[in-house]
């Protein structure tokens, strides 16, 4: 891992706690959007160590069929942590809204990507720059409502 790398882990992380630890402050009230999208929660299983983690994202795309996520930690080479664990668990729980429901995760196949891009792009520019910024296909996850 390259001192780039290490930095870029350091901020996310950083500003991930920071947004929960406000959301939780306030009852969710403050910071419920980013970028004009709903902020969410999801909730993952760490694919090593088995414990309950928890990414403050955003969803471009979402109703009550499905939630529609971007794997793009701002256009860095890398996948970021909650999709790998949720490739190796697609339980997955999202709260949004101050409501947790439990979902299924899985990555877009490219025909889904390809038709959900442009409505991705439109809720929020800045995924269009990230693709650009690296070589990495971006994976778009839809979370589907499952039972439980």
């Amino acid at each position: 891992m390259t001192l780039h790398q290490s930095m870029t882990d350091i901020g996310m992380k950083g500003m991930n706690r920071a947004h929960r630890i406000v959301r939780g402050l306030t009852g969710g009230r403050v910071l419920s959007t980013a970028f004009g999208m709903p902020a969410i929660e999801l909730h993952t299983i760490g694919r090593k160590s088995g414990l309950k983690r928890a990414s403050m994202l955003t969803s471009p795309i979402h109703d009550e069929h499905r939630v529609v996520i971007v794997a793009s930690k701002g256009g860095d080479d890398r996948n970021p942590l909650w999709y790998e664990n949720l490739t190796a668990n697609p339980d997955v729980e999202i709260t949004m809204e101050r409501v947790t429901k439990p979902y299924r995760a899985r990555t877009a196949s490219k025909e889904e990507k390809a038709e959900m891009w442009p409505q991705i792009v439109a809720a929020y520019k800045g995924y269009a720059g990230y693709q650009k910024k690296t070589t990495r296909d971006i994976p778009v996850v839809i979370c589907e409502p499952r039972a439980g």
